[in-house]
């Protein structure tokens, strides 16, 4: 009977021991987790700077003329093509009133009939 409770009282002392080191482990590992979030953060909130700096249209307007050797278009260059409201099918400009076509700042077409 001594034997066992010894051995109940060693299983007891051992689960106290492996959760109490359980905890450090999770201790360290949230601080771990905490340190890499604000790295994170610090990386996103440089990668908005670098998204705004490199999106400003004035950069983009430079880069085009200086870099890539592009111009305004020339009087006849631009075709305008307009679409029907609730239809993905050209039509001939004088069949339909205007459609106007705005580009948002995130490249995606935004338009209103």
């Amino acid at each position: 009977m001594k034997i066992l409770a010894v051995l109940l009282g060693l299983c007891l002392v051992f689960v106290f021991v492996w959760e109490r080191v359980d905890m450090v482990r999770v201790g360290y590992q949230i601080e771990r987790l905490k340190r890499d979030k604000t790295t994170l953060e610090r990386q996103r909130d440089e990668l908005k700077v670098q998204f705004s700096t490199l999106s400003a249209s004035g950069r983009i307007a430079r880069v085009a003329t200086k870099e890539l050797g592009m111009s305004l278009p020339q009087q006849g260059q631009v075709i305008l093509v307009q679409f029907r409201p609730g239809s993905m099918q050209p039509v001939a400009v004088a069949d339909v009133s205007p459609v106007e076509v705005r580009v948002a700042k995130n490249d995606l077409l935004a338009r209103r009939y």
